[in-house]
């Protein structure tokens, strides 16, 4: 086979525990928008809303290699870069249409994400009726630690996730306040694509989203998975 362009290097992310240069490819990058109560509250909604979703390029994955701090760029068009710190679920084996009592025989692992959104341009779309793409899937906009194959993970509904800017806490909650649980989640994503090995879900953010800036540092931990610090820098 023959390309009339170069070939794009494979997005992957590195697995915890794992050999030097053991990677996880991406194939595709799945959002859940507004899956803790709290943070539904503060962006205006309320109940337990059917999920919804959007998406991410996998190139958008900012790998962060297991005791580093990443360095993202502060993106360009925005002066309102949020966080939004997230569990995200890595998909081992695809399917269609999975039902939530065997969704979990498909997760491959676990890692610590950030879906870093350019809130301005996102709610510039949404007033405007039109694709939020450009507030979410631009470049370094998927910010991760290594995925922790799921066996070695210790995730209950008591798992703290946190956020902290510049060691001060920012974001605070429960896995167990998810309003879809992770099997929910892969059921209703399975029931609209088919799911392949290599897939990210990024499971939703807790309260607390706010702006950041360039000399920024967040650290972001999750009970039973991992931790992830990136630097916020100039581009």
């Amino acid at each position: 086979m023959t390309f009339v362009v170069p070939v794009p290097a494979v997005a992957s992310v590195p697995v915890k525990g794992a050999p030097a240069g053991t990677m996880f490819p991406v194939h595709r990058i799945y959002c859940v928008g507004r899956n803790y109560v709290e943070h539904a509250i503060e962006m205006g909604h309320t109940g337990r809303e059917a999920p919804f979703f959007f998406m991410k390029p996998a190139d958008a994955v900012l790998p962060v290699a297991e005791g580093t701090v990443g360095r993202m760029h502060y993106p360009s068009l925005t002066r309102s870069l949020h966080h939004e710190l997230e569990l995200v679920v890595a998909i081992g084996k695809g399917g269609r249409d999975i039902a939530a009592a065997d969704a979990m025989d498909h997760v491959w692992g676990y890692a610590v994400g950030l879906d870093m959104t350019r809130r301005d341009l996102q709610n510039d779309m949404k007033k405007q009726g039109r694709p939020w793409c450009i507030g979410k899937g631009f470049d370094e906009a998927a910010p991760i630690g290594p995925i922790v194959p799921a066996a070695q993970c210790e995730l209950g509904a008591g798992s703290k996730i946190v956020l902290e800017v510049n060691g001060a806490v920012r974001q605070t909650s429960v896995i167990g306040k998810m309003i879809w649980s992770v099997a929910e989640i892969i059921e209703h994503v399975s029931a609209a694509w088919e799911l392949a090995p290599g897939d990210l879900i990024f499971s939703g953010t807790p309260e607390g989203v706010a702006a950041v800036v360039a000399a920024d540092r967040l650290s972001g931990r999750i009970e039973g998975v991992g931790t992830l610090a990136l630097d916020i820098v100039e581009r």
